[in-house]
């Protein structure tokens, strides 16, 4: 007969041994005490125009919401966590002047679901979804949260240029001169090519004898009682936010440096009579593709100009290069590898696809016409003339190429490639003040040599 071996007893363990093993459990880490996901970071975009929270997780997380609209806040209970530290560091990522949320509260709701509650400074709309995996980043967890209440950005804009207006005509003296606008005169007189429905499409200049009714604009444009004309150029700085774009090998990222050379350009535009410029992100968010253009539109935009810099698997390619739309497919195999690379943004930046806008704003980007191609080619062709001048060029001429971003139907529309980051020496150039004011200016004079040869006039268009 076998015997049977001693059962051995449970060991003894006293409160303080409980005490030590729980110290032991905490230094372990974050993976050994979430149950089913690792959080591997928290992340926080504040802007005006909404605010983002991100909870990146090494697999795929869900999340059940509720919005309280009194007090404005939204709770969130995420499954199969536990509370861990890197949950309440999204405590500390809120700062004061967030526009949309006063503050975070986080805590364990039931065994297995922790509770978020993200307390707002004013009513909101909130879109909570998941992405999946795309380059460096893992699962996200996506908490968009967008005002109920939009200040309109053409009232804006125009606004703020009559403020500008009347503090300059009561402190200081005249300017010595208008370069744009004596160069959009001395060609006023010049037809613009026929056939156009964007802003290079339209008539000569009016005469000197205008209609009361009519007050003159830079280089003879016109406005009549009903349309404040405002000449305004859309600067879109790529990337942003979720989004780095490319980084150069030194660590600068695309998105900052393009928004440092969309800033200066906006200084020049805006210190021209009657010019504004309307930027699509001011700080680091992300902007879907089809919003950008959404937003130039909105602001009856005259110009669209994408600001990017580029970026190859080597460090060799270098130079700028500017593109337009194309009907017909790519003009390069380059030109075509560039467009994959930027149209893939919203998969970076992360976009909602069951936002319900998103379908009918896609269909926007499918409404553009030969004519806003035409004059596209046109900005293109005067800005690359001056960008050769204060650097290389990788290509001479205007490539074309299905870039999302340029698909507005009545906008003529640019993409910039300010230069190679991932060349090691553009990227230092990208870096300096000394070359982002030299790009502004060149930047400033062709949009001074397309608006001489077409020059706007006062229009009503639809949105």
């Amino acid at each position: 007969m076998t015997k049977k071996p001693p059962t051995r007893a449970a060991p003894h363990v006293s409160r303080r041994q409980a005490l030590q093993l729980g110290s032991v459990v905490l230094l372990l880490g974050v993976q050994h005490i979430a149950r089913g996901a690792t959080i591997l970071a928290v992340r926080v975009w504040p802007s005006k125009d909404y605010t983002r929270v991100t909870i990146e997780s090494d697999s795929e997380i869900k999340a059940r919401q509720l919005f309280i609209p009194e007090p404005p806040r939204l709770a969130v209970d995420i499954e199969g966590l536990d509370l861990i530290p890197a949950l309440r560091e999204l405590v500390a990522k809120v700062k004061s002047d967030d526009p949309n949320i006063s503050g975070i509260r986080v805590g364990q709701n039931a065994p297995g679901v922790v509770r978020l509650v993200i307390d707002l400074k004013q009513p909101i709309l909130p879109q909570v979804f998941s992405l999946p995996p795309v380059a460096a980043y893992q699962h996200r967890l996506v908490f968009d949260l967008y005002p109920t209440q939009v200040a309109d950005p053409l009232e804006a804009l125009i606004a703020e240029r009559l403020k500008d207006s009347q503090a300059n005509s009561s402190t200081a003296p005249p300017p010595a001169s208008d370069p744009l606008g004596e160069l959009m005169a001395r060609q006023s007189s010049k037809p613009p090519p026929s056939g156009s429905k964007g802003a290079g499409d339209k008539p000569p200049a009016a005469s000197p004898q205008a209609p009361a009714h009519e007050q003159p604009v830079a280089g003879g444009a016109t406005v009549n009682g009903k349309t404040d004309r405002l000449i305004i150029v859309a600067l879109d700085p790529g990337h942003g936010g979720e989004d780095p774009g490319a980084v150069g090998p030194g660590g600068t990222r695309e998105k900052d440096v393009v928004l440092q050379i969309a800033h200066r350009l906006r200084e020049r535009i805006n210190a021209q009579p009657n010019m504004r410029a309307y930027l699509t992100r001011d700080a680091d968010f992300f902007v879907p593709l089809h919003v950008r253009v959404q937003k130039a539109r909105r602001v009856q935009a005259d110009l669209f100009i994408s600001i990017h810099a580029d970026a190859f698997f080597t460090a060799r390619p270098q130079g700028a290069s500017v593109f337009a739309l194309s009907e017909k497919g790519a003009s390069s195999s380059a030109a075509r590898w560039i467009a994959n690379k930027e149209n893939s943004a919203d998969l970076v930046g992360g976009i909602n696809a069951k936002a319900k806008d998103a379908q009918v704003q896609r269909a926007l980007l499918d409404m553009s016409t030969t004519a806003q191609i035409n004059d596209s080619l046109k900005l293109g062709s005067a800005m690359l003339g001056e960008i050769g001048n204060v650097g290389k060029l990788h290509k001479p001429r205007v490539e074309q190429a299905g870039f999302a971003v340029l698909k507005a139907p009545d906008i003529p529309s640019v993409l910039v490639e300010t230069a190679f980051i991932s060349n090691p020496d553009e990227e230092a150039r990208l870096r300096s003040d000394e070359y982002q004011v030299q790009l502004a200016d060149a930047l400033m004079r062709g949009i001074g040599r397309y608006f001489a040869k077409n020059p706007p006039l006062a229009r009503n268009r639809a949105l």
